[in-house]
């Protein structure tokens, strides 16, 4: 096919039709096709020493191939990195991306509100490695500023946050880190390259769980870590030096729901908006965490920085007795109950946010992280509806706040 206008003319949905696409190369298919292998030949040895010489990694099948540079391409466009890198999960793009920079000695601060997975692999493994890990309040700059010194590597954020959707001042934090030249990594799986554009803000390396929106279809697992040139090096060793590799049927997925990304992202976006709006004034509902809610005290720097929202949002309840939420979740009929999210299905997870270090949680009641699919925005409204008040009709029972919540559902999220 043409080379795309490079003039930044052509809407994303556009770019997101032909990114990473190449027909003439593969006897014309629309699609890139899957690539199965280890090992690529050379026809003759100066055809291999010039591979070499050019990329070394070109001769291997561990270090990619036409179909995961496609994608990796395609993704490093749209969030406007300089190179882009897939791991085989979210979680290991996450730990790669640190690894990537940390040694022993170094100090990393990681904003108190991450993802669960990362907090683990922070204290339990970063910590192995005689590093250094500090958390912060995610909304509170100058308490960065008070915590980074002259062995700070680096700064670990997501926005918004994981559970409690916070969004962060990412410019603000990225420039109180370059003054001491730490890097920032950003995990941008909520916003997707779509909705916020990382390097625009000051990130070094941004993540996205791709397994989440750009699958969209909940049947593959991948993670794509994107760095500006400065960072590239140290991201491309960490994945190589430990042999990450995503399997070829994920990347053909992953892929393929790129393409629909933008119009699956205006219906969560839409859907997700609308099934808390409309949950605000509901009496079994203390407070709605949804950083694109006018109210919300994130509301003004969503506004300046990200282009769109997603379909992820929280619920906080009002004092419920076990029996009550029993009734609640089993009474939904388009929900699912299940961890992940960003597939075209609506999902809801009883969730416990209370494991953190500097952050104090302005609610006691139960925490429900909803995911709002591509149904009908109604049908999804009058579900959860419906199920609110038979919990609400129910009685008995003592009342359970979040952390009992979160022991009742044997919450543990996998990593």
């Amino acid at each position: 096919m043409k080379h795309l206008d490079d003039s930044g003319s052509l809407k994303t949905e556009t770019r997101l039709s032909h990114l990473g696409r190449s027909p003439a190369k593969h006897a014309g298919m629309v699609n890139v096709p899957i690539y199965r292998g280890s090992t690529i030949l050379s026809e003759t040895l100066e055809e291999y020493g010039s591979r070499m010489q050019d990329d070394p990694t070109a001769n291997y099948g561990r270090f990619g191939s036409p179909l995961s540079r496609a994608l990796e391409a395609a993704v490093c466009e749209l969030e406007g990195g300089y190179r882009s890198i897939l791991f085989p999960s979210g979680l290991s793009a996450c730990a790669h991306s640190l690894l990537g920079v940390l040694k022993a000695g170094d100090h990393v601060l990681i904003s108190d509100g991450v993802y669960a997975p990362l907090r683990t692999f922070a204290d339990q493994v970063l910590t192995r490695f005689q590093i250094r890990v500090q958390y912060f309040h995610p909304t509170q700059p100058s308490e960065l500023a008070a915590k980074i010194n002259a062995n700070t590597r680096a700064v670990y954020l997501e926005s918004p946050s994981s559970l409690t959707f916070e969004v962060q001042d990412i410019p603000a934090l990225a420039a109180i880190a370059h003054q001491s030249d730490a890097l920032v990594i950003l995990d941008n799986t909520w916003a997707t390259p779509l909705y916020f554009k990382p390097f625009e803000h000051g990130v070094d390396i941004s993540i996205q769980a791709a397994t989440k929106y750009i699958v969209g279809h909940s049947d593959a697992l991948l993670g794509i870590a994107t760095a500006n040139e400065a960072a590239w090096p140290a991201l491309r060793s960490s994945a190589h030096d430990f042999g990450e590799i995503a399997g070829p049927d994920d990347i053909y997925l992953t892929l393929r729901g790129l393409r629909t990304l933008a119009v699956r992202m205006k219906q969560h976006w839409n859907n997700g908006l609308e099934l808390a709006k409309s949950l605000q004034a509901h009496p079994a509902v203390d407070k709605i965490l949804h950083p694109a809610l006018f109210n919300d005290p994130g509301h003004a720097i969503w506004k300046r920085d990200f282009l769109g929202a997603s379909g992820l949002f929280g619920v906080v309840l009002r004092p419920m007795s076990q029996r009550q939420l029993s009734v609640l979740f089993s009474r939904l009929q388009l929900f699912g109950i299940g961890w992940s999210w960003g597939g075209y299905e609506s999902l809801v997870m009883l969730v416990d946010p209370s494991k953190r270090t500097e952050t104090s949680l302005p609610f006691a009641g139960p925490l429900i992280r909803t995911h709002a699919g591509m149904e009908s925005a109604s049908d999804l409204i009058a579900d959860l509806h419906q199920a609110l008040r038979a919990a609400g009709e129910m009685t008995g029972g003592g009342v359970v706040r979040n952390e009992e919540a979160a022991l009742m559902a044997g919450l543990s999220e996998p990593a």
